[in-house]
């Protein structure tokens, strides 16, 4: 009688090691020509893993938000030139221009002495409005972008957004991630669970991933960099064969 083939039918046994997946060393270089160049306000940054890749760009602030966070108190030539400084912001927002569309000395000589609106000094309902406006208008584009990357790299695409200091995702994957634990460490998330730390066994395991992982970056960043050196002296193969 003939069994079929039994176990893995293909990639290479367990660990970080895939080699089914599609390499993705060169998806900064796609995106960086793939993405609008008016997105963001510099280059987008991905984090990439097994099963997906994270957009990161960090939002431009309007002129006119901008302008209206400068100091008042102004010598009269200055307030008129801040006068006209303002009087161009408002033209160009009203014909719906935004940062990176024009010129980027059109809101005058006064911007390099008083310097743009930091993100901090933008009202939090301005900041609300500038991240829903951009992931509308943003949104069919990033969908044809997002089915582009997963044909060419095989991972999903998620989006997101900087505004200063603070990350919005619009979408994110939660891959599930099974495993097999002894008493000990079942008896770590039991103690989690019953404390009320987390809901379950698998909340406090998403937990004390995401704790080992702010607490061991240094060393996680150690790792990734010399599981890349592997990779590459694998690609190369041996020498002087």
């Amino acid at each position: 009688m003939k069994y079929g083939q039994r176990g893995r039918g293909f990639g290479r046994p367990g660990g970080w090691q895939q080699a089914d997946l599609p390499d993705a060393a060169d998806a900064s270089d796609w995106f960086a020509g793939r993405l609008p160049s008016d997105w963001f306000a510099g280059p987008a940054t991905l984090e990439i893993d097994r099963d997906e890749i994270v957009v990161i760009g960090e939002l431009p602030i309007p002129p006119s938000d901008a302008a209206s966070a400068r100091p008042t108190t102004r010598t009269s030539k200055t307030t008129a030139a801040a006068d006209g400084t303002e009087a161009a912001a408002e033209t160009g927002s009203a014909t719906g221009s935004e940062v990176g569309d024009g010129d980027p000395t059109a809101v005058g000589a006064d911007a390099a002495t008083s310097g743009t609106a930091r993100p901090a000094d933008v009202p939090r309902a301005t900041r609300d409005g500038l991240v829903a406006r951009f992931r509308e208008t943003t949104r069919p584009a990033r969908m044809q972008i997002a089915a582009e990357a997963q044909h060419r790299y095989g991972r999903t695409v998620s989006w997101g957004v900087r505004v200063g200091d603070e990350r919005i995702m619009f979408t994110h994957v939660a891959a599930p991630v099974m495993t097999r634990l002894r008493q000990p460490e079942r008896k770590v998330l039991d103690t989690l669970v019953d404390a009320g730390v987390a809901r379950s066994r698998s909340d406090a395991l998403a937990w004390t991933v995401k704790l080992a992982g702010q607490h061991a970056e240094a060393w996680l960043a150690e790792l990734r960099a010399a599981m890349r050196k592997v990779d590459e002296l694998r690609a190369e193969g041996p020498r002087d064969l």
